[in-house]
């Protein structure tokens, strides 16, 4: 492999790894490194699937596990640490809302995030004669098409009627953002609901969330994003840039954890909007445990609140959310992962076994082992996350690299057809873990190539979304 740029003068920002439990070696199973490694930590890519435990959230779920042995429903209002169970997701709000560009009152950390779609769907899509369709992705992550199309169900529409899909040009991998823009004029007066991801999690492309808003509010319609990939990855002003709503996860970039809580935003415009869902924990705080039995929401985001959050999962979230705070937020985290990525992007690129841009259907071409990139090159285009797409393709290469990788302690994840996903995560990966994870895949590349690419169709997916 070629020797690009040396890598980048040493980031203050480095410190912030001790913060985290990187997974062995030896407990990622990667039996193909050397056994004085087998203790060390694996190359894990993978923040943009499950980010690693942060130790502050340990430590938070731990003394949370304590108050509750030692002092059981009393927690909730006389807390030793204090950290009142009433409350607990009231110390999120503030750093969820510096995460996201919000006002407190905009944002609540509650629920998971396909419920929490379908709360926020419910509330502000409201088709007319006139006014009815959703514009989206044609590859949107599959729980967002399921919620979009049974919304639609429920209103007595057909969603080939009611939903626009929006596919990349013909040979192509992304969306640009002028096709974009001019499906949203083009609809115009009959767009009900423009909803698309802030980061496209098959190919990692960064959407210009602030552009889209203002071209589908300048149509008069809903703007909604579902940020589950661009939350703790990407800089975010989500009340300057007049989104409508938005919906997140905590469990990748904001590692809180498998299936851990998760999060809205309501722009303050929709502060008094009637709750279509209401739940008790949405009433207003100071009458709540007067069980009224007329629902008075709470203004803004936190009236949309159903039942009192997971406090374990709210307590793992907080650990995270400090550590994003004792980086400085998202500006120094935003200019580490733009330099790792950019690292990643130029060490696959020296590679011998790279390939440039590939036109989709033309995978299969190719008779070589090869490797190429369909997220953005540019910085502007995209997230940490960089999506190698692995050649010939159907052949079984992406499985068998996938097995080689994880092998040798790189852990990123797969999806089909022939995608491998690597993100370095500024708050925990290094330099050293970009350059090792591709001197890793040359590896395993060559032994591909050795023993022939003609192997069996990949097999299932080894990380869940």
């Amino acid at each position: 492999m070629a020797s690009p740029a040396s890598t980048p003068e040493r980031d203050p920002l480095d410190a912030l790894r001790s913060e985290f439990v990187i997974p062995t070696n030896r407990a990622m199973k990667a039996t193909a490194v050397a056994p004085e490694l087998a203790d060390a930590p694996c190359t894990y890519l993978c923040g943009n699937s499950l980010g690693v435990l942060p130790r502050r959230a340990r430590a938070l779920v731990d003394e949370e596990m304590e108050v509750w042995a030692t002092r059981g429903v009393e927690g909730h209002f006389d807390h030793p640490h204090g950290r009142d169970w009433v409350r607990i997701a009231d110390l999120a709000h503030p750093m969820l809302a510096e995460l996201v560009g919000a006002q407190e009152a905009e944002v609540a950390c509650m629920g998971t995030l396909t419920a929490n779609l379908h709360l926020m769907l419910s509330t502000f899509y409201k088709p007319t004669a006139e006014r009815y369709k959703i514009l989206c992705e044609a590859r949107a992550f599959p729980s967002d098409q399921y919620a979009l199309a049974s919304q639609v169900r429920a209103r007595g529409l057909d969603p080939a009627d009611a939903i626009i899909e929006l596919a990349p040009a013909a040979g192509e991998h992304t969306l640009r953002e002028d096709a974009i823009l001019g499906a949203i004029a083009r609809a115009g007066p009959a767009l009900a609901l423009v909803l698309f991801s802030g980061v496209q999690y098959y190919t990692g492309q960064l959407f210009p969330i602030a552009r889209i808003t203002r071209a589908a509010r300048a149509q008069g319609c809903v703007c909604g994003w579902d940020l589950a990939h661009a939350v703790g990855n990407v800089p975010l002003a989500l009340h300057a840039w007049g989104v409508d709503f938005a919906v997140w996860c905590s469990y990748k970039y904001l590692n809180a954890g498998p299936g851990g809580i998760g999060g809205i935003f309501v722009h303050e415009r929709w502060a008094d909007e009637p709750v279509r869902h209401a739940g008790w924990w949405g009433h207003d705080a100071a009458t709540r445990f007067e069980m009224p039995p007329r629902f008075a929401a709470m203004r803004g985001a936190q009236g949309f609140q159903q039942s009192n959050p997971s406090v374990l999962a709210t307590a793992a979230l907080l650990g995270s959310l400090e550590v994003f705070r004792a980086a400085g937020g998202m500006g120094p985290l935003r200019a580490r992962s733009v330099a790792l990525t950019a690292r990643l992007f130029a060490l696959l690129r020296a590679s011998r076994f790279f390939v440039p841009l590939v036109p989709p259907g033309q995978e299969t071409a190719r008779e070589r082992v090869g490797v190429t990139v369909i997220t953005p090159e540019d910085p502007e285009g995209r997230g940490a996350q960089l999506s190698l797409v692995f050649l010939p393709a159907g052949r079984g290469v992406m499985g068998r690299v996938m097995g080689g990788l994880a092998a040798r302690g790189v852990v990123g994840d797969s999806r089909k057809p022939d995608v491998i996903r690597l993100a370095p995560c500024p708050l925990y990966n290094t330099f050293e873990d970009v350059e090792r994870a591709v001197r890793v895949l040359d590896e395993v590349l060559e032994e591909v190539e050795r023993e022939g690419s003609t192997g069996g169709a990949d097999e299932g997916e080894r990380k869940p979304e």
